[in-house]
């Protein structure tokens, strides 16, 4: 009896325990818990992104160059929508019922049950009509960001645009992006993405069944804040930069210009350009497919991509590889009878400038001279061994940054090739000397580099044998660190005490009466400099114009390099461009040339793009199958009168064994 007793109490026990444990874990689910909550109300608890604000791009005088504006996207969840008036909506958002069903189909594709974009960057005003009547649109929400604007509409290539990430993009960054999301696509908004993306927040917000928002749940304590992106202090002028902008207008070119001492890109000039502005937006997709199309290519980054023959402006640095090899000094002369005999070729020059020492063959741009350097250069370890001492001198002009990317802070930089050793051995199979490649002492034939590299140049010769790598950002957030690797000095090789007599000769090319940078001269500023004139192999129009220089002669301030194609000589274009540049910069004032006294208004103004070649397409026109052959049938295809348009490229490809000596 006593063990029947006991048995029942035993019994009575473990129901109170097991009734205890059903209440506790019921409290826990409805009280202590949102987890049972949130996945039996999933139709009325939404999870927002909240977008932060993207970084502002200022320049180095902290003049905003790109900065946010907000605007609106229409969220779905396709498994909550019920049926309604879908024309009303397209009314309100402006697209047509097939657009919608498209939109509904491809949301559906993605989630039935995840939120995806509908409809991108909705107005404000739209915004309101739509708030007004959201409780129609089952499954329909509107979530808000920020998007880009570019107040001064400049610098288009260099700060680049964003847009909607990729499938490939999603899958790259580990689920940081979703579908719709926007991320740099080009230029520093590209490069620094990590920095001005910033990080998203997370806001859970409580809908009524009239799919009208009730307020954060839980009083947002499962919310997280969105944090902004990072500011990018550039290293732009945005004066100059804009001034450049409109000089290059109507011509196909390029302008770099250096602050020697630290490495900072002033100016960063890519035309034709485009109106950064015009990559946001709904018309983004129809203005990308233009300017994709327009035949001047002005999506074409030409300051690191760019392919252009230095031409005279490479005889600098010829003039600094020689003195260091003490092939030539100061004072040594070659007499230049207006040709320099290449073997059994008469090379000529461009004027007879008779006994012809270093000075007066940069002043002058004297091609006979330069010949006579490069010859003594390639000999000097005996007639046997030239191609080999060639190896070693395109080893000394590599320091100088050409025949590689010089590591800029910018996506998309290219190297184009020196040539070596080797590759002329494949080339001419082992039988080639000094006078084969004879036409890269004045810089043309087989060397090739961008208007960076050519800015940078000059920059080691202004800070008399170093560079520091060429960067476009001085400061990342509040605390403006860089990379260490953009404040190393990178030394090309050549002792400063052999830079004097080079910037000698550049002084008096811009500074004297017989100087091929006359146009280039600048009141109470002295700029050295050097033209370049490159041959334009690809359409048979006017060569290219080039100038590089650098200002003022002691502690210098801005180093420029200016490439205006078809523009002719190189004092005929980029000298003037270059000199209202410097003296824009160094001074903030413009005025007149000295020599022709042009305004900087006729160099806005002319007109030097490029004229397109039509090619007409050819069409045949099929018999009609309808009637009987006719062996004897003459007719001839029909000619379309629609064109087939070329255009030169930017690119300025190698030519062999053509030396046509110009300034």
């Amino acid at each position: 009896m006593d063990q029947l007793f006991n048995r029942r109490y035993i019994i009575q026990g473990l129901f109170i325990v097991i009734a205890l444990i059903l209440l506790g874990k019921l409290f826990y689910m409805q009280v202590a818990s949102d987890k049972y909550f949130l996945d039996a109300n999933n139709n009325a608890l939404r999870k927002l992104y909240v977008y932060p604000a993207r970084g502002v791009i200022v320049d180095r005088n902290h003049k905003i160059l790109a900065q946010n504006q907000p605007t609106y996207d229409l969220l779905v969840i396709p498994n909550q929508v019920k049926a309604f008036d879908t024309l009303s909506l397209c009314k309100i958002i402006g697209i047509d019922t097939v657009e919608f069903n498209e939109k509904l189909r491809k949301a559906i594709v993605y989630s039935r049950g995840r939120a995806s974009i509908f409809q991108k960057l909705l107005s404000i005003e739209t915004y309101a009509s739509l708030q007004e009547k959201m409780h129609n649109y089952s499954g329909f929400f509107v979530q808000n960001r920020t998007i880009r604007y570019y107040p001064d509409s400049i610098a288009g290539q260099f700060l680049g645009y964003v847009k909607e990430v990729s499938p490939f993009e999603i899958e790259k960054h580990d689920g940081y992006y979703k579908p719709g999301d926007d991320i740099g696509k080009s230029g520093i908004e590209k490069f620094y993405e990590p920095y001005l993306r910033g990080k998203k927040g997370v806001k859970h917000v409580l809908y009524n069944n009239k799919n009208v928002a009730q307020g954060s749940y839980a009083d947002g304590k499962l919310d997280s804040l969105a944090i902004s992106g990072e500011q990018l202090v550039t290293t732009i002028d945005s004066r100059i930069q804009k001034l450049g902008e409109e000089l290059l207008a109507h011509k196909v070119g390029s302008l770099v210009a250096i602050e020697p001492s630290t490495g900072e890109i002033l100016a960063f000039v890519s035309s034709p350009g485009y109106d950064p502005n015009k990559m946001i937006g709904r018309e983004t997709g129809n203005n990308y497919s233009e300017l994709s199309k327009n035949p001047y290519r002005p999506l074409t980054v030409r300051p690191i991509s760019g392919r252009y023959s230095p031409g005279s402006a490479f005889k600098p640095l010829d003039a600094l590889i020689a003195l260091q090899d003490g092939v030539i000094d100061a004072n040594s002369t070659f007499f230049c009878p207006g040709y320099f005999m290449s073997g059994s070729r008469k090379v000529k020059c461009e004027h007879v400038d008779l006994n012809t020492n270093l000075r007066w063959g940069l002043s002058r741009s004297c091609n006979t001279y330069f010949f006579n350097i490069f010859a003594k250069m390639m000999t000097k370890n005996g007639v046997k061994n030239q191609r080999a001492t060639y190896e070693e001198w395109q080893k000394k002009v590599r320091k100088f940054g050409i025949g590689d990317t010089l590591g800029i802070d910018f996506p998309g930089e290219k190297a184009f090739k020196l040539y070596r050793k080797a590759d002329y051995d494949r080339m001419y199979k082992n039988r080639w000397n000094y006078n084969t490649v004879l036409s890269v002492a004045i810089g043309q034939g087989e060397i090739t580099t961008t208007p960076l590299q050519m800015a940078n140049i000059m920059a080691i010769i202004a800070n008399r044998g170093y560079y520091i790598k060429p960067h476009v950002v001085k400061g990342i957030g509040n605390n403006e660190l860089i990379d260490k690797k953009y404040k190393e000095k990178h030394f090309a090789g050549v002792d400063a005490r052999h830079y004097d007599p080079v910037i000698d000769g550049m002084q008096d090319a811009v500074n004297t009466s017989t100087g091929t940078a006359i146009e280039s001269r600048l009141r109470n500023i002295i700029m050295c400099g050097k033209t370049g004139t490159v041959q334009n192999s690809q359409n048979g129009g006017k060569n290219h114009s080039v100038f590089i220089g650098f200002a003022p002669r002691d502690n210098p301030k801005i180093a420029i390099a200016v490439i205006i194609e078809n523009g002719g000589y190189g004092g005929s274009y980029a000298a003037p461009i270059a000199s209202f540049i410097t003296e824009k910069y160094l001074t903030d004032s413009l005025s007149g040339r000295l020599i022709n006294g042009s305004s900087i208004e006729k160099y806005k103004a002319d007109n030097l793009l490029p004229a397109l070649i039509a090619k007409p397409v050819k069409r045949v026109v099929k018999a009609d199958t309808t009637k009987k052959s006719d062996s004897t049938n003459n007719s001839l295809p029909i000619k379309s009168k629609t064109p087939q348009v070329k255009i030169n490229s930017t690119a300025i490809l190698p030519t062999k064994q053509v030396i046509k000596p110009k300034k």
